[in-house]
């Protein structure tokens, strides 16, 4: 159930989304609840240190449920598609204000500095993500030549291009091509949680990376959930030290985008806080 009454959510909501997701949001598996009554309307926390964002536009094949981290990224054995989830206020893909798809350097995979005329290079827990995407059109199998664009925040919660501090930073933001394995790999940090939200990475799929850097015939948008365990040792570190706090006060069940199930979003985990940490994830398109 969300922590918000349904007033806030309307201002939420009414805050975060823009034309993008102003049609999907009529057809959303939680729009479709609200119409059908018994829950209200739930709105989704969108990828700002405060503010929230709007709703998901594509249900799933299926009920989603909720396993452990060791049973998820399985999503193409049961023939459902990654869910469809907010972008959030901040995309920095056009559809909000500022668009980093269009600048010359985007397509990259190392996504811990700024590139062009910025120069900045945000620090934290080593982490590497792998994303799978599978061709659901195609019987689940590798999608190669698809692009995906990653974007998150930093370990106090900020996002490049829009958040104080930062808006002259592009930093934590990237496209990569997908491999003949269809997947992409892209080295960061490990991200930051905020109030209201729980650990989490953005990403949008597109046919290519010409598709992605127009921001056009785009396949999916969702979001890469991280289990509690790996969490709270990341937040244990210098840097983290807000979102560790944030962390102890929100959970998966209570978010306002994984809240409805996150089996088919929530990360794998390997490796340690030490050497660095390894999040993978398969995503049916």
């Amino acid at each position: 159930m969300s922590r918000y009454s349904n007033t806030d959510q309307e201002d939420i909501h009414e805050h975060d989304r823009g034309l993008a997701h102003d049609l999907p949001i009529l057809l959303s598996r939680r729009g479709a609840l609200s119409v059908l009554g018994g829950f209200g309307l739930v709105t989704l926390n969108g990828c700002a240190a405060s503010p929230l964002a709007g709703t998901a536009s594509t249900p799933p094949a299926s009920p989603r449920s909720t396993p452990s981290a060791s049973e998820s990224s399985t999503g193409a054995a049961t023939g459902e598609l990654i869910p469809e989830e907010t972008a959030g206020p901040f995309p920095s893909n056009g559809s909000n204000g500022r668009n980093v798809l269009n600048q010359s350097g985007v397509v990259r995979s190392d996504i811990t500095a700024s590139f062009g005329t910025a120069s900045g290079v945000v620090t934290g827990v080593p982490l590497t993500v792998t994303l799978t995407v599978l061709d659901s059109r195609n019987g689940s199998s590798a999608y190669p030549g698809a692009a995906v664009y990653l974007w998150h925040a930093t370990p106090d919660g900020r996002y490049s291009m829009y958040s104080d501090g930062v808006k002259e930073e592009n930093y934590l933001r990237g496209v990569q091509e997908c491999d003949a394995a269809g997947q992409v790999t892209f080295t960061t940090i490990y991200p930051g949680a905020y109030d209201g939200r729980w650990p989490h990475i953005h990403f949008e799929v597109y046919p290519g990376v010409e598709d992605a850097v127009n921001a056009s015939s785009r396949l999916r948008t969702s979001q890469l959930a991280f289990p509690e365990t790996e969490s709270a040792l990341v937040y244990a570190t210098n840097g983290y030290a807000n979102s560790s706090a944030n962390l102890a006060g929100s959970s998966l069940e209570s978010d306002m985008v994984f809240s409805d199930g996150y089996s088919l979003q929530l990360a794998t985990m390997s490796g340690t806080v030490t050497n660095g940490m390894l999040a993978t994830l398969n995503v049916p398109v």
